[in-house]
């Protein structure tokens, strides 16, 4: 990844906190372009960049004549299924403290549905990533990523992968996840759920079944996500087209 990105990443988590509690929270707009990108030290193509981002997203909106108006109703949102955010991000931000409880990694083969999602052979190699986060010490995220042994590059260890995955994919595989098709439904803890969460078989939970594709529209790992209920409350913004 080249400077320019990386900057671009840094300045609009930058704007997302100063229009949160910063120098931007009791504003309902933004500075006019001009005077924003001088502030933040950088070219008005690279601002213009950034707040497109950040308007795709709702945080803010952009009017003609009026200028970039900050969006408080949705920046007030703090777990937004339509936007990444890694485990122990989304767990701070819903005001708990996060921690990873463990993170076990396993060789196994492709079963029917895992083949499937990754589009190779059923029983080819596969690396399982099993990770434990916990808010305030407790059990709150359990994740199973999947990913084909045939990506991986470079020799690794089990410290490699305590990072999230989207890390190791890109220093040993050296592919980018872009986007990733979830489906969401409830799930009811059996007995395996029930001993890592540490609650009765039969909990409700939330059950997040991702694939993560590269720009190419490949696929490049599978995750089986559960959600245990009272740390989060998940919204989805949707806009009218």
């Amino acid at each position: 990844m080249n400077g320019q990105p990386a900057q671009s990443k840094t300045i609009r988590a930058q704007l997302l906190s100063d229009m949160r509690s910063g120098i931007y929270a009791g504003c309902e707009r933004l500075p006019r372009e001009s005077v924003l990108a001088e502030k933040l030290g950088i070219s008005r193509t690279q601002l213009r960049d950034i707040l497109a981002s950040l308007e795709r997203e709702g945080f803010i909106t952009r009017r003609h004549g009026v200028g970039t108006i900050i969006n408080r109703h949705v920046l007030g949102v703090h777990t937004r299924m339509d936007i990444e955010v890694e485990f122990l991000d989304m767990i701070r931000q819903n005001g708990h403290e996060p921690a990873v409880a463990y993170v076990r990694v396993s060789c196994g083969e492709a079963d029917a549905k895992v083949a499937a999602q990754l589009r190779i052979a059923e029983g080819a190699p596969v690396l399982r990533v099993a990770r434990l986060c916990t808010a305030d010490g407790r059990p709150a995220i359990y994740c199973e990523d999947v990913l084909d042994r045939a990506l991986v590059k470079e020799d690794y260890t089990t410290d490699d992968l305590k990072l999230p995955i989207f890390h190791f994919l890109q220093q040993f595989c050296g592919v980018y996840a872009y986007l990733d098709l979830t489906d969401i439904r409830p799930a009811a803890a059996d007995s395996a759920l029930a001993e890592i969460f540490q609650v009765p078989v039969g909990t409700p939970l939330l059950n997040m079944d991702e694939v993560d594709y590269d720009i190419d529209g490949n696929p490049v790992f599978c995750s089986m996500e559960y959600f245990v209920d009272g740390y989060f409350r998940h919204a989805v913004m949707r806009k009218k087209l």
